[in-house]
């Protein structure tokens, strides 16, 4: 009887969405990732630096998932597409050792075909400070021009499936066509 009430008392506030990062109208800030899919492979590199003004999609992550393989791959998609608004997109993982996880990002954008999209690692599982990540968002995602975020996502383990990565894409093709 006890953990059905501890259940029934825990449920709503895990239906609670989860909020994950910098709201819309604040501004993500610089942090440096070490790069291991993309270019500047092997580096630390800062890509809100690079930027700038331009439209961007950022993805904080803390699992090398399917779903989050999806989206960075339809993702993919959307930086060809617009490629005259000069969209960005990158993934930062948050782990506590890069060279332990190095390996498996870049297989898991091979398994995925994320393309174009860079792939980054943090030492860090909390994630860049000024961030506060949610301790519980598996995945985070922010969609920013100007230096301000326009659009918010956060997801629990479990929770990115096809219908959010539909509305993260909106959110996108909203922004980039905006441009």
């Amino acid at each position: 009887m006890r953990l059905l009430m501890l259940l029934l008392f825990a449920a709503p506030a895990f239906a609670e969405p989860c909020k994950s990062g910098p709201q819309p109208s604040q501004r993500p800030g610089p942090y440096s990732a070490q790069v291991a899919v993309g270019p500047q492979r092997g580096t630390q590199h800062c890509f809100i630096c690079e930027t700038m003004n331009r439209p961007a999609v950022i993805v904080f992550a803390r699992d090398l998932s399917a779903p989050l393989g999806k989206l960075v791959h339809a993702l993919d998609g959307q930086l060809a597409k617009h490629k005259s608004a000069e969209l960005r997109a990158w993934v930062t993982f948050l782990a506590d050792d890069a060279s332990v996880w190095d390996p498996k990002v870049v297989d898991w954008g091979k398994k995925h075909n994320t393309g174009n999209v860079p792939l980054g690692i943090f030492s860090d599982k909390v994630g860049p400070p000024t961030y506060l990540l949610h301790h519980e968002a598996e995945v985070t995602v922010l969609v920013s021009v100007k230096q301000k975020v326009q659009a918010n996502f956060a997801f629990r383990p479990g929770e990115l499936d096809d219908a959010a990565i539909a509305e993260i894409l909106k959110s996108v093709v909203k922004l980039a066509e905006a441009k």
